[in-house]
């Protein structure tokens, strides 16, 4: 009995183990072969009757990268963070932007002319929002270059 019953497939030993020669449709030949499957015949001991056989199902992932449950879930560890530039009476305005060029990856010249003005203007401007270890390393390189700079969750109000 050859029947295909809510996802499963009927099989004999005979036709998956013993196939006839020239069987264009036998599933030891081609790409229907499955190590899966001959292992899974032997594993329920299949007499001379035949049995059932599950569909196997395939998840398709790709190596090195998470899946959408691990980047949610890290997400949800990893609050945001700010990087506050402060304004001080030290520096000048250019050396601002040069450092913020710097430090922060992407940053082009508008964007630190407009963080920088801000600060100035303001007394403190948010640089970046980004984890907290990122945070806390782009804190540390601004106040290694000179510049006054804090961190603080983004959760409150952006």
């Amino acid at each position: 009995m050859e029947t295909a019953i809510c996802g499963r497939i009927a099989l004999s030993p005979n036709h998956v183990l013993s196939p006839k020669s020239g069987d264009k449709h036998s599933l030891s030949r081609g790409p229907w072969i499955s190590r899966g499957i001959l292992m899974a015949l032997s594993a329920t001991g299949l007499g001379k009757g035949g049995g059932l056989l599950e569909r196997p199902i395939i998840e398709k992932t790709t190596p090195g990268r998470e899946s959408e449950f691990d980047l949610r879930k890290s997400r949800k560890t990893a609050p945001p963070y700010r990087v506050i530039l402060h304004n001080d009476n030290y520096n000048k305005r250019e050396y601002v932007v040069q450092v913020l060029m710097k430090v922060i990856p992407g940053m082009t010249l508008d964007n630190a002319v407009n963080i920088m003005q801000e600060a100035h203007y303001n007394g403190l401007s948010v640089v970046i929002i980004c984890a907290q270890a990122d945070a806390e390393d782009h804190c540390m390189q601004l106040r290694g270059n000179g510049l006054l700079s804090s961190i603080e969750p983004a959760s409150g109000g952006c």
